[in-house]
């Protein structure tokens, strides 16, 4: 039983050769080079919109107020690739040069001063917009709150694999287009279960009570689709990639196999396909579900109070990455502990975090293994069941 259980301390060994110090020049030149690449990419997307940007997107921002951010990112860039230098004898020197030399890149081919105009959708585009957006988002918020509030203090930002995390990242933000698509062309096979008075209906409530008719659909279509990729043995493979992590963070949360990530997104359409309900109640689902999403994989120790009791937390979806045994198929919900509590998968000793993390069976540590371990695990059966 559960309550048998003894529960043990994670232990996070502390590397401080790794560790980012002010006044070595680390800092200073790591966001130099990001800040360069993404300006960069930021210049490279000005100069191509309809094949760099996202459609749906581009509505939501003003890209003439963006040059703005993308001037003061440029300047910035290149003043802490100046100040790595000032602070480091020569260790972090190439990741200020590095920094700088993007920048420069980015100015010679128009930097913040490229004419916007208007822009010709296209159906298929690379979400580069999408992609910096998203980073920089991410670094501001879910980075800040991890290095004030963390969990495992001695856990680094740029902790074993982050790398392999930041390639799903990119992918992810950068398949978007692809993705809606394909969501779109999958939801268009329920025509038929569209309803004109249901919506209505719908759209005749207040905006807040539409917002938790979305949540409370959608992640009940998302509590058993995640619960099929965890029991039902030929999906597993797919969804262990996910659970290969090892060392959860913001960055962590990105890791999954692109099957489950279009398959996911178009699942979850669904339900907001026959609602019907209006643009504001989506835009602020949306935005509630890609905060949430990120949030619940963060090293923070934040205890959430009584939220805890309704919405998932870290520390909720933490014990789902666990690999010991109370928590392994427990804890599927995406936004709220409802589905869990009434499905009986809810497991959340709330005064205890994981020890462990990860699957029972190690999955290979690259991008190229983990997208081929499915193939690779169905192989093996097939051929066990010819054997015999």
């Amino acid at each position: 039983m559960d309550s048998e259980y003894q529960y043990k301390q994670r232990q996070v060994a502390k590397n401080k050769g790794k560790e980012f110090r002010l006044g070595e020049g680390r800092i200073s030149g790591y966001c130099s080079l990001m800040l360069g690449g993404l300006s960069l990419l930021a210049v490279i997307a000005y100069l191509y919109p309809s094949m760099l940007t996202t459609t749906e997107l581009r509505k939501l921002y003003d890209a003439e107020q963006l040059q703005v951010v993308l001037k003061y990112g440029m300047y910035t860039s290149i003043g802490l690739g100046f100040l790595t230098f000032i602070l480091n004898n020569g260790k972090y020197k190439f990741l200020g040069l590095t920094g700088i030399s993007l920048t420069l890149v980015a100015f010679l081919l128009g930097g913040y001063q490229i004419p916007v105009g208007p822009v010709e959708p296209k159906e298929l585009s690379l979400g580069v917009d999408w992609l910096i957006l998203a980073f920089l988002g991410s670094i501001v918020v879910f980075v800040s709150l991890e290095k004030l509030f963390p969990k495992y203090k001695d856990q680094l930002i740029m902790r074993p694999e982050w790398g392999v995390d930041l390639f799903y990242f990119c992918f992810n933000h950068l398949a978007i287009s692809a993705i809606l698509v394909f969501a779109n062309y999958h939801v268009s096979h329920f025509d038929w279960a569209v309803s004109a008075t249901l919506q209505q209906s719908i759209r005749d409530i207040p905006i807040w009570i539409q917002f938790v008719v979305i949540v409370l659909c959608a992640d009940f279509v998302l509590y058993w689709e995640h619960r099929a990729y965890h029991e039902i043995q030929l999906l597993w493979p797919i969804h262990a990639v996910h659970h290969s992590i090892e060392n959860i963070d913001w960055l962590a949360g990105s890791r999954g196999h692109f099957v489950q990530v279009f398959s996911e997104r178009a699942m979850v359409m669904i339900p907001l396909y026959l609602l019907g309900v209006e643009q504001a109640a989506l835009n602020i689902y949306v935005t509630f579900a890609a905060l949430q999403a990120v949030l619940i994989h963060c090293n923070v120790g934040i205890s959430f109070g009584p939220l805890k009791y309704i919405l998932v937390t870290p520390q909720f979806h933490h014990w789902h990455h666990s690999s010991e045994k109370p928590a392994i198929d427990t804890n599927y919900s995406a936004h709220t502990i409802v589905f869990d509590r009434l499905f009986k998968t809810y497991h959340f000793p709330k005064q205890h975090w994981p020890a462990d993390y990860g699957t029972t069976q190690r999955l290979p540590r690259t991008v190229v293994g983990q997208t081929l371990y499915p193939l690779k695990v169905w192989g093996k059966r097939m051929k066990r069941r010819y054997a015999k």
